[in-house]
């Protein structure tokens, strides 16, 4: 343990630096001008500072305040040595953030029994600070672990529900960095960009509870199927609410607000603006422009300008405006999305065409 001295006194400084020696694995530090002492403790710190409070060129004072001004130094007990018994001078020290007092001519015994206590204190505090600091790790190491598995959850139960509807190929995912690029372009922060990107390929789990001569039928849904498959963002909702996993409720969040539009015709429970939430507006963005440009059993795909026209049409009824506005503006990365997340699947033309 360091313990640096303090004092314009070489004899008083031999004394201080002999008492210390006493004590258990201590070695004392000794500076005569309290400027040098600043300088050292810019790069140092000791685990107690002793000062002298009348000293020139800088009194103990004023180097205290230094001291507690460094956050690097604020725990590090300090103790005014003094001739002056005043009340307003202990007063003053104490509020400038000194620990301890100790008054001229000093008593040995009273000194080391100060010392000891001080850095035992010191050393208890260490010793929280390090505790806490290795729990705050395992903390970070254990909610990082449960996001991985979050996120892995999300990702096999969008797998799962994405064998249900093997037509859309690489939808999820190309939708997923859509949600991200918009969340970022609309400035909403990097950790939500993220966790949207990771809980919006869940948006359509509800399909796998609409049967399949609806889910699979190779054409345009009666107005009775199309009430059924309407279901599918109630039963995801379902599937996916209430869970402790944050990833998980935002999941449920978007399954059951993607298909509400701005103007309040959508569903299930017609909402309109911002009673819209936030991750259900954007990934309606994602979602509707992907299915645009996508190919279908009962429909070709649309040019991407095709569907930007669309999307611009829709501005203020389907779309948040704000939001549709964040995502023309990164326009060059929707593109080289769309180019570089490509479905492998060969162009349908319907029927009718």
């Amino acid at each position: 343990m360091n313990i640096l001295i303090v004092d314009d006194d070489r004899t008083n400084l031999f004394i201080m630096g002999a008492i210390v020696r006493r004590l258990d694995d201590a070695e004392p530090i000794a500076m005569e001008n309290p400027l040098d002492a600043m300088e050292w403790l810019r790069g140092n710190e000791p685990d107690l500072i002793l000062l002298d409070q009348m000293m020139p060129d800088m009194d103990g004072m004023e180097l205290l305040r230094h001291i507690r001004d460094d956050s690097r130094l604020d725990t590090v007990p300090v103790v005014m040595i003094t001739a002056n018994t005043a009340v307003d001078i202990r007063v003053r020290a104490l509020d400038e953030g000194c620990s301890d007092f100790l008054t001229k001519p000093i008593i040995v015994p009273e000194v080391q029994a100060r010392l000891r206590n001080l850095l035992a204190l010191r050393q208890s505090r260490a010793l929280l600070r390090d505790r806490a600091a290795l729990l705050a790790d395992e903390v970070e190491r254990v909610t990082a672990a449960l996001q991985r598995q979050g996120e892995e959850l999300v990702n096999r139960l969008s797998r799962a529900a994405e064998y249900r509807d093997p037509e859309t190929g690489a939808h999820i995912e190309r939708m997923a960095l859509y949600s991200r690029l918009i969340a970022e372009a609309a400035g909403c922060g990097g950790a939500y960009a993220h966790e949207l990107e990771k809980a919006a390929p869940m948006h359509d789990i509800g399909k796998i509870g609409i049967a399949d001569m609806i889910l699979l039928k190779p054409g345009r849904l009666t107005p009775e199927e199309m009430t059924v498959m309407r279901q599918h963002a109630t039963i995801g909702h379902r599937i996916l609410a209430n869970s402790d996993i944050p990833l998980l409720r935002l999941a449920a969040e978007i399954a059951l607000s993607h298909h509400e539009k701005f103007d309040g015709s959508g569903y299930p429970n017609g909402l309109a603006g911002t009673a819209i939430p936030l991750s259900g507006r954007i990934v309606a963005i994602a979602d509707v422009f992907d299915a645009l440009t996508s190919t279908r059993p009962y429909k070709r795909s649309w040019t991407l300008e095709e569907a930007r026209s669309f999307m611009i049409e829709q501005r203020g009824r389907h779309f948040d405006p704000a939001l549709l506005d964040a995502f023309l503006s990164r326009w060059d990365e929707v593109c080289t999305i769309h180019r570089e997340n490509a479905d492998d699947l060969p162009e349908i033309v319907p029927e009718d065409a």
